[in-house]
């Protein structure tokens, strides 16, 4: 239900508790003494039958015995008469309930059977349910504190999300220590309806919240998370403490591509493709939390260290190697500037030591000099305590240096209780505060990483990449046929049969079922040729001695064929023993790296690229990547791995041809795409020979699905059912497709082509041009929640974008607000009619009922269209502009 009715949660009008009692040491106590913390705001309605009055408030017997709306419920009754309050909840038209109540799917089977029976009691009403088995949620703005928590936090920006109430309440109690303010605190529990990404969506769409703080255990409905988090993430910092680093995730695999996928290296790899920042310990979220609520996010690496005491300055110096990176190089202004107001004596040099004697004078002037420079992107001010030097004093230096700046400043007080009240200062004045250097590094390189991050998705991926040549029903066939069969394990020349189906290049394979077979065969191919076991019961052929390689003549054969087969027996007598396969031998390539796949029980097919042959699972230099994929994305995964850098060369081995490497990947993302039943797969060694790319050994393992592409993806891939050629009504042929990120350049041409009317028509203003911000926002889009069709026609040899209309859905996808751009040499030739009506069908598939439009006066000719294709339109009053609306589920298009 997305975010339905999360508003009501948040900031209701009437609470009632079930459960409240005045016993004390007891949830229902302490929820009702949290909830009278916000009386005058809304109606209270404590709900049980043995009182009369609780805490001064008028009790009821059951929730329809109150007779007044009633928007949030709190349960907090033993888990077996949950499901019976739920119903009343529905009875009463409620919006939304919390259910504190423990005992559900975290005890087993019957805790399950219990949730079931809430779901049940909840189903076809639109009550939004939060938990059960959480600690409750607190809206510091709106005066909500519906938890049992011990205190309440302070109003701010930040939004924290958490899957434990232990966290919740480390992380409240922390925050008052250091003067951090939230404007949503959430224990989530069990899930059992409202989730993550439901939090995401609904926190993202609000102004007052500015970071997103979640701690994660694991995810319900990934899709969704996904889609909200790349949508969010693009506009404000979502910092995420998953738990279960360790190995125990990850279960045996049967390809070398499975054992390399563990859980955990998967999380990574999805929370970098939607944009988030993962932090590694309670410690780093702390860190991170501050700042994130604090200072602006800073441009760069460049910090500048401002101390009394040398040795604190090295520790900042060697933590910010340890990342890679050096202080901030002062250029000879920013030296000069430091010279006139500090001792003849300073270090002279960055981290900048304003010796032991430093007064809070001198702290001010370094620092407001430091904090200007332009080769500096933030300032971290350390004291360490002198007898010379007053903290209190320097605290409010700082404190009044670093308001209204661009550039983060961060403080690092060492010491302990005589520099407590100075840090309280710093709090106060919002500046995240440190007991060391090596934390208060941290935390500013954990900003640089999302900073980057975020540059990271802003990227136009080079293109265009594909579609490339698929014949999907020559692959259909292969994976129908060994399902039928009652397998699993395709054999190699099965798996290479799919593979070349998809464009991916293999090298030519044979079967021979018995010796004088592969004589025959090998005669034919041609010599040199390798030898390998072919056997549905043996994965790992090399293990067992099932691989002879460089076979030069007839003997060679014979004498490999009976080794081979002695081998297999003597390893495993049970094994299906189905002869041996012949390929093509290619000689010895410039690299060997892996390729591969496997399907990931939470986030679907995951593509693994690193180094092969037969030190892949000893040096686990790989990467891991969620497809789709384009170039750019294609591009990084190969970028992580260390094999990265021989392939562009190394010593007297020439550079492999990357080009045709990413193109490889993005064939097999192409396959994954396709076939969700590709449970693994595993391409090892893919030899890269005169540069050119090529799996030598494949290996494709298959799982019986219900799920149909592209429902078992994570990521919504490129809709090419959204693909039509028409014709407008002026008689122009034209192709209608969804947007690509690669149509980056063709939407600058397009821009460029427009005159300064349309351009004030469509933006509301006047643009010189697109910046790249907006421009990676208009062409990397989530195809789950937002509908974009670009108008395309080949012109004297190249492919030009006329035009290009969306419908951007919100978080409920009940309405979505709808634009159209036309280039003016294009403008009433039917582009745009063709354009906004496709869009429209789309969005009425997707279920979407409600489209909206803002257009100003003066656009007559979008007015007129708006008309034609059945908006209603009307003047908004005090404006120049006109709202248009249509109701999907009423309007027929042609």
């Amino acid at each position: 239900m997305g975010i339905m009715n999360l508003d009501r949660i948040f900031s209701p009008k009437s609470v009632a508790l079930v459960g409240a009692t005045e016993r004390p040491s007891v949830i229902g106590d302490a929820l009702m003494k949290n909830l009278l913390e916000g009386r005058e705001r809304r109606a209270i309605f404590p709900v049980n039958p043995n009182y009369k009055n609780i805490h001064g408030i008028k009790s009821f017997a059951s929730l329809s015995d109150i007779g007044e709306s009633v928007e949030l419920v709190l349960i907090a009754v033993p888990i077996a008469g949950v499901p019976e309050v739920v119903r009343d909840c529905v009875r009463i038209g409620a919006s939304g309930c919390v259910i504190f109540s423990a005992g559900g799917k975290e005890i087993g089977e019957q805790g399950r059977r219990i949730e079931a029976r809430i779901r049940e009691a909840a189903e076809g009403s639109e009550l939004r349910i939060v938990g059960p088995n959480c600690m409750g949620l607190m809206a510091p703005g709106s005066l909500l504190n519906a938890s049992f928590a011990n205190q309440s936090p302070r109003a701010g920006n930040l939004a924290f999300v958490s899957q434990s109430g232990a966290i919740c309440s480390a992380i409240l109690d922390w925050s008052l220590k250091e003067g951090i303010g939230f404007s949503h605190f959430v224990s989530v529990g069990s899930m059992l309806d409202v989730d993550f990404g439901d939090f995401v969506d609904y926190l993202g769409n609000l102004g007052q919240v500015k970071s997103i703080l979640l701690y994660i255990e694991s995810l319900t409905q990934v899709r969704k998370f996904m889609s909200a988090a790349r949508a969010v993430s693009r506009v404000k910092p979502i910092i995420v403490l998953k738990a279960g680093r360790s190995a125990a995730g990850s279960k045996a695999a049967a390809s070398h591509t499975g054992a390399m996928t563990g859980e955990d290296t998967v999380y990574d790899a999805a929370f970098e493709r939607a944009g988030i920042l993962r932090v590694d310990t309670i410690q780093d979220l702390f860190d991170v939390a501050e700042p994130a609520a604090k200072v602006p996010r800073p441009k760069g690496s460049r910090l500048a260290v401002i101390t009394n005491a040398g040795g604190p300055g090295v520790m900042a110096a060697d933590a910010l190697a340890s990342f890679g990176v050096e202080p901030a190089e002062l250029n000879d202004r920013t030296m000069g500037e430091l010279d006139k107001v500090l001792p003849p004596y300073w270090s002279r040099r960055n981290p900048v030591d304003v010796l032991g004697d430093a007064t809070s004078e001198r702290y001010r002037r370094a620092l407001d000099i430091c904090i200007r420079a332009e080769d500096v992107d933030g300032v971290l001010a350390i004291l360490a305590p002198q007898a010379m030097t007053d903290p209190t004093e320097v605290a409010r230096a700082v404190k009044e240096s670093a308001q209204n700046i661009s550039r983060p400043v961060f403080a690092c007080w060492m010491g302990g209780r005589w520099v407590e009240p100075s840090m309280e200062l710093l709090n106060e004045g919002q500046v995240p505060t440190y007991s060391t250097p090596e934390r208060a590094v941290k935390a500013f390189m954990l900003m640089v990483e999302y900073n980057r991050k975020m540059e990271m998705l802003q990227q136009i991926p080079p293109g265009p990449a594909g579609p490339f040549p698929r014949e999907q029903t020559r692959a259909r066939r292969v994976v129908d046929e060994v399902l039928r069969s009652g397998r699993r394990l395709l054999t190699e020349v099965e798996s290479k049969k799919l593979l070349e189906a998809y464009g991916i290049p293999v090298n030519r394979t044979e079967q021979a079922e018995s010796e004088e077979e592969a004589v025959r065969i090998g005669a034919q191919m041609g010599y040199p040729l390798a030898m390998k076991l072919n056997s549905p019961d043996i994965s790992h052929k090399s293990d067992v001695g099932g691989v002879r390689l460089n076979l030069g003549s007839e003997d060679d054969v014979r004498a490999a064929h009976r080794e081979i087969l002695e081998n297999a027996r003597r390893h495993d007598p049970q094994a299906r023993i189905l002869g041996v396969t012949l390929q093509s031998m290619i000689q010895k390539g410039e690299y060997e790296v892996l390729l591969g796949a496997k399907r990931d029980e939470d986030f679907g097919p995951v593509i693994v690229f690193g180094l092969g042959g037969i030190l892949t699972e000893v040096l686990k230099d790989t990467a891991v990547a969620l497809p789709p994929l384009n170039r750019l994305l294609v591009r990084r995964l190969i970028e992580k791995t260390r094999v990265a850098r021989l392939l562009k060369g190394f010593r007297n081995l020439p550079p492999a041809d990357m080009g045709a490497m990413e193109e490889m990947v993005l064939r097999l993302s192409d396959l994954l795409i396709d076939f969700p039943e590709i449970s693994e797969l595993d391409m090892n060694p893919v030899l890269i020979f005169e540069g050119k790319p090529c799996a030598v050994d494949a290996r494709v393992i298959l799982e019986p699905t219900e799920v149909v592409s592209p429902l078992h993806l994570v990521v919504s891939p490129y809709p090419s059912q959204q693909e039509y050629e028409v014709t407008t009504s002026e008689g122009m042929p034209i192709f209608l497709r969804p947007i690509k990120p690669e149509d980056a350049p063709l939407l600058v041409e397009l821009f460029e082509a427009l005159s300064k009317t349309s351009i004030y028509f469509r933006f509301m203003g006047y643009l010189e041009s697109l910046p790249q911000k907006m421009l990676a926002r208009f062409t990397q889009i989530d195809y789950d929640r937002e509908i974009a069709l670009v108008a395309l026609k080949t012109i004297e040899g190249e492919e030009r974008m006329l035009g290009v209309a969306r419908v951007i859905a919100g978080a409920e996808k009940d309405g979505a607000e709808f634009a159209v751009l036309v280039g003016d040499p294009w403008q009433g030739k039917g582009v745009g009619a063709e354009l906004l009506k496709k869009c429209l069908k789309s969005a009425k598939k997707l279920g979407i009922r409600h489209v909206w439009g803002t257009v100003l006066q003066e656009n007559s000719r979008m007015l007129e269209l708006g008309r034609k294709l059945g908006f209603s339109t009307h003047l908004v009053p005090g404006t120049h502009e006109y709202e248009l609306n249509i109701d999907l589920d009423r309007a027929e298009f042609d």
